[in-house]
């Protein structure tokens, strides 16, 4: 099948397939994600390794953590300390110096003290102090709008605002179509909520989408905590007058390794579900029939399959998979196997990033962060199929450095 890029994607892709350092940004459901897997399917992983940003992006991109693989551990003692350990550890050493460059992917969740201790193990493991990142390239992806990295003290500072980025030399490549929606009026209010602006424009379009969805609401209600989305998922799931079904999940590998995978694998260690329930596919469909965050009412159930009619009218068979956890050298150490659904009544603003959800109700009153409504309001296709609960401006959140960086840069 021919793929089609749009004009931002094909230079971007021109980018990525030259020899420099290259950061591919982009909004919410512009297609980073499609054109780095379009992009790797001819790379050698093992001399050019796709690192994730944290353990569960690296087990549903089946590639590794960006901490692991820079043997960067919990940064204790901060950046010199944990070089210094680094250095120590020969198969960190011995890894970096296998490579030729490496992908990066929601670079935006990297903090810059990590970004900083990374880039000089590489440098020292190498020995090419002078060059950045000891000569290797460095292809990163994600957008600094969306969720930000987790600070644990002090002013938060982005990896864009250190010596390092800009000795990096990155080249800022932006895809500028959103594949997820078509909508022009929607796309002017998400590029305003973006950047944290409220103005009369977004004001009205909140007003608007601010309906009672009713108890029959058949979606996905995105909450700001995990408790919230767990509490609310079983809620529902109690109210269904049918029999649950469990299907466990079996595991493959070394125990410590197999606690890893439990603790960040999108699969559940134990799948409770009933025929009527709504789902939520946690994986992109190599035949596309799906995308991660589709929802669908289960209409039959056997140990081998599962018969969903998703919400866009399709009948589709889901089969179990298997993903896994990698070591930083990329071997197997552990895998699971299970259907991969959740239940899809609620979940979180965080772990909706990356999706796309059919239709959605959410809360946008007591945000903390910058970017999450920006990211919670982006998820959907349909603006019509969006209702808020209520929100306020004081919710609606950017970071100014973030927005002078993108205005200054892309």
């Amino acid at each position: 099948m021919a793929i089609e890029f749009t004009t931002s994607q094909f230079n971007a892709l021109g980018a990525l397939c030259s020899s420099q350092n290259v950061f591919l940004t982009g909004e919410a459901g512009s297609g980073k994600s499609f054109l780095i897997e379009h992009y790797m399917k001819d790379l050698n992983k093992k001399t050019f390794p796709i690192l994730a940003s944290t353990g569960a992006a690296a087990v549903i991109i089946g590639g590794r953590t960006f901490h692991s693989f820079m043997g960067l551990g919990i940064m204790e003692g901060g950046v010199d300390k944990t070089v210094e350990r680094a250095l120590k550890d020969k198969r960190v050493v011995n890894r970096i110096r296998k490579i030729k460059g490496f992908v990066l992917d929601e670079i935006s969740m990297i903090s810059e003290e990590t970004f900083r201790a990374a880039e000089k193990i590489c440098r020292l493991a190498r020995n090419k102090d002078l060059e950045p990142w000891g000569g290797l390239r460095v292809i990163a992806v994600g957008d600094f709008a969306q969720l930000p990295p987790v600070q644990k003290r002090g002013l938060r500072k982005w990896i864009f605002q250190s010596d390092v980025w800009e000795n990096s030399h990155f080249r800022v490549v932006q895809l500028k179509q959103n594949m997820r929606t078509s909508n022009n009026d929607f796309l002017k209010v998400l590029n305003s909520i973006r950047v944290g602006e409220v103005s009369e424009g977004v004001k009205d379009f909140l007003n608007e989408r601010c309906l009672d969805p009713g108890e029959d609401f058949e979606g996905t209600r995105l909450f700001p905590r995990r408790f919230q989305a767990e509490k609310f998922n079983q809620s529902r799931l109690e109210k269904i007058d049918k029999k649950s079904i469990y299907f466990e999940s079996s595991y493959t590998g070394a125990k410590r390794f197999v606690d890893i995978l439990k603790k960040v694998s999108p699969l559940k260690e134990q799948i409770e579900v009933k025929e009527g329930a709504l789902v939520m596919l946690k994986t992109n469909d190599p035949k596309q029939r799906w995308v991660n965050g589709s929802t669908g009412i289960i209409i039959g159930m056997s140990d081998g399959d599962l018969k969903v009619e998703l919400l866009n009218g399709r009948m589709v068979n889901i089969e179990r998979v298997t993903l896994s956890l990698y070591s930083p050298e990329g071997e197997v150490v552990a895998s699971v196997t299970n259907f991969p659904i959740e239940l899809a009544y609620a979940t979180t603003i965080h772990k909706s990033q990356g999706m796309t959800l059919d239709t959605l109700y959410v809360d946008l009153s007591n945000l903390w962060e910058p970017g999450q409504a920006y990211v919670a309001l982006s998820r959907v296709i349909d603006p019509d199929k969006l209702f808020i609960k209520s929100w306020t401006p004081s919710s609606i959140k950017a970071d100014e450095n973030v927005n002078r960086w993108y205005e200054d840069t892309v």
